[in-house]
């Protein structure tokens, strides 16, 4: 298990995605389910959805309909990322499940797959960074600018890596143990969001 080997997969999806470049296409994951590498591909294609979400949002000029639409999808797609990221940290907990933590082993500060998220929007920033980086119709001064800034995209995936790897060496070995806490995201809880359940509460008083 090694990290640049994620980073393989997420830049694939990046290039698939981008092939049509359409937030309604459908997720061609070649992977098996139940493998690593099926969660990391849907994982980042999510990611890619949701970047170019992102960017129609920010749109001036949408129509408020579209708009909310697009913010609705948003926060489905914000509840399926955290999803996703807890699957893969179940993955990789069944994955260590039978390695014994060394006296004085730690906790993490964060999961192994909330690193590897972050991976995933890197490859991201990196593909989009290199499209601003190479723009014929923009100023020298933002190609300039854009070069810069993807130096250090690059460099942070590559210090990224490194520390996720260590990461995965340290459970393996039992040096560090994994704990995870679910997100416990309240707001699309129609049990916890107060905003639901007394809307809810209304339409059954009626």
């Amino acid at each position: 298990m090694n990290a640049a080997s994620f980073n393989e997969i997420f830049d694939s999806v990046v290039t698939e995605y981008h092939r049509n470049d359409d937030i309604y296409g459908k997720c061609p994951n070649p992977y098996g389910p139940g493998s690593l590498e099926f969660l990391l591909f849907g994982k980042c294609w999510t990611d890619s959805v949701q970047w170019h979400l992102e960017d129609i949002i920010r749109d001036p000029d949408i129509e408020p309909g579209k708009a909310l639409e697009i913010k609705r999808w948003i926060d489905r797609s914000n509840q399926e990322r955290t999803d996703m990221v807890e699957y893969i940290d179940s993955y990789l907990l069944e994955y260590f499940k039978d390695v014994k933590p060394c006296a004085g082993a730690r906790v993490n500060t964060e999961t192994p797959a909330w690193a590897i998220d972050r991976l995933s929007i890197l490859a991201l920033k990196i593909y989009h960074m290199r499209d601003q980086a190479s723009r014929k119709d923009a100023s020298g001064e933002h190609i300039r600018k854009c070069q810069a800034k993807l130096a250090v995209l690059l460099q942070q995936r590559e210090d990224l890596t490194t520390s996720i790897n260590e990461l995965l060496d340290d459970i393996a070995s039992g040096r560090k143990y994994m704990k995870v806490y679910k997100q416990m995201k309240m707001y699309n809880d129609p049990n916890l969001n107060p905003v639901l359940y007394d809307k809810n509460k209304g339409m059954k008083d009626a």
